[in-house]
């Protein structure tokens, strides 16, 4: 049986690989978690011993097959139970990740199985997040920034890179949601800045941090 923490930590490193980082270092650990790095360092000795993860000052840190085993399955079930929060309870989307992250944990083992059904066997969560299969296998997705997109093209929005209450709540009044059409008019050189039209007529100009934070296709 693993801790909470010890859980919260092997999810980090997971989602830190799948951020594409090439060394996943204490200090990334500690900024992905909110943690001092003093306390990542003895929380990588831990999970080191435990064979869940193995530790190099040179490579970085890296999930043994049974720590990404652990890793998937919280993962799993923190995207099912946001798609559950999100579509049967009618939660925001600004609202679902500090709930999910309480339910995460629940160890029944058929549990995120049974949701999954329920939920109609949903590939994605409300931020466009690929949702692990039980095998492990995880949906595509995309990599394309809307900050790459040039003028006069039109792409859609597949992901949210940023999911911090204030950016969801953000794109909520911008009226910007999974699916939803953007073409960029035009880029400003100065600061990267652009100028865009959300859907048929709604036009804007946001940041180059704004247009960093989504995928698109």
């Amino acid at each position: 049986m693993h801790s909470l923490t010890e859980e919260n930590y092997l999810k980090a490193i997971f989602l830190l690989s799948q951020k594409g980082s090439s060394k996943i270092t204490p200090t990334s650990i500690a900024e992905q978690i909110g943690v001092n790095a003093a306390s990542v360092v003895d929380m990588i000795k831990k999970l080191s011993n435990k064979k869940l993860i193995n530790y190099d000052k040179i490579k970085g840190t890296k999930l043994t097959d049974k720590g990404e085993k652990i890793a998937l399955t919280i993962v799993r079930n923190h995207r099912l139970w946001e798609v559950f929060l999100s579509e049967k309870l009618g939660y925001s989307w600004d609202m679902v990740h500090d709930i999910a992250e309480q339910l995460e944990h629940i160890k029944e083992p058929d549990l995120a199985n049974r949701l999954d059904k329920f939920l109609n066997y949903p590939m994605y969560d409300p931020h466009g997040d690929p949702i692990p299969k039980s095998s492990g296998e995880m949906p595509a997705t995309v990599k394309t920034l809307l900050s790459e997109i040039t003028p006069g093209k039109t792409c859609r929005v597949f992901a949210v890179k940023d999911t911090s209450p204030v950016f969801l709540q953000y794109l909520f009044q911008l009226s910007v949601g999974i699916g939803v059409k953007i073409k960029i008019i035009d880029i400003i050189p100065f600061d990267g800045s652009m100028t865009i039209q959300i859907g048929k007529d709604k036009k804007t100009i946001v940041s180059n941090k704004f247009a960093e934070s989504l995928l698109v296709e």
